[in-house]
């Protein structure tokens, strides 16, 4: 399997681009702001076409350029639909304004083609399968993606902005709930293996045995769901 992933845009926001194999179909998770170049090239170096583009949440950082890479390749954007409306009203989102220079260099609105993504569904997408979460506390339609372990590789668990090494989304913007972003990592995050590579929205790669271990927050609903205590939050992350 082929993952190639980049930072992009004025928030550092992690574009990833998934194959089985070089010169293969691929999928595009979050071409946030100032990702479309990113796109291409990545496209380019491995010989990569495209046959959707799948959204984490529906945050301006993670989808900025979704109707110019979707436009420039003919394909389908998949969001849950709490989130949709955030790619026609980002301000909205962000419970602010964005600021005018900023707002310049996007092409608000939705791609052609959106697909609505629910809760335990399965995409089965450029020859891979994605299985995905609901997890709501980030924002009100964010969603995890997974792909299963195979004989090469452990599962790979794309978490967006719920889980990041060693914190979490932040919860203070529209549709953020602190009590919502800690079921959904009890729900989501503790039942996965330990060897299971999470690639997140922001941040370096790392594993859920690495944050089961040392993530305060995951540590935090581990031991209340055990009736230990809870853990010492940090410092949350995200746009």
């Amino acid at each position: 399997m082929l993952i190639a992933g980049f930072p992009a845009g004025a928030w550092g926001t992690n574009c990833y681009l998934v194959a089985p194999a070089a010169g293969e179909e691929c999928v595009i998770i979050d071409p946030g702001h100032q990702a479309a170049q990113g796109v291409e090239e990545t496209l380019r170096k491995h010989r990569l076409k495209p046959v959707a583009v799948v959204l984490t949440h529906g945050h301006i950082d993670h989808v900025a350029s979704v109707v110019p890479v979707c436009g420039a390749h003919d394909v389908p954007a998949w969001i849950h639909p709490a989130d949709r409306y955030m790619m026609s009203d980002p301000a909205k989102a962000l419970g602010r304004s964005i600021g005018t220079q900023l707002l310049g260099e996007l092409t608000v609105g939705e791609p052609d083609d959106v697909k609505e993504l629910s809760d335990g569904s399965r995409l089965e997408l450029a020859g891979l399968e994605f299985t995905v979460a609901h997890a709501p506390g980030h924002t009100k339609g964010s969603v995890t993606f997974r792909l299963p372990e195979t004989a090469e590789v452990p599962s790979v668990f794309f978490s967006g902005d719920l889980l990041f090494a060693g914190s979490i989304g932040r919860t203070d913007l529209p549709g953020g709930d602190h009590a919502e972003i800690l079921e959904s990592l009890a729900r989501v995050c503790l039942p996965l293996d330990d060897s299971t590579v999470v690639l997140s929205g922001h941040g370096p790669q790392t594993s859920i045995g690495r944050e089961r271990a040392t993530n305060p927050y995951l540590r935090q609903v581990a031991q209340a769901r055990s009736g230990h205590g809870d853990g010492t939050p940090a410092p949350r992350r995200g746009m």
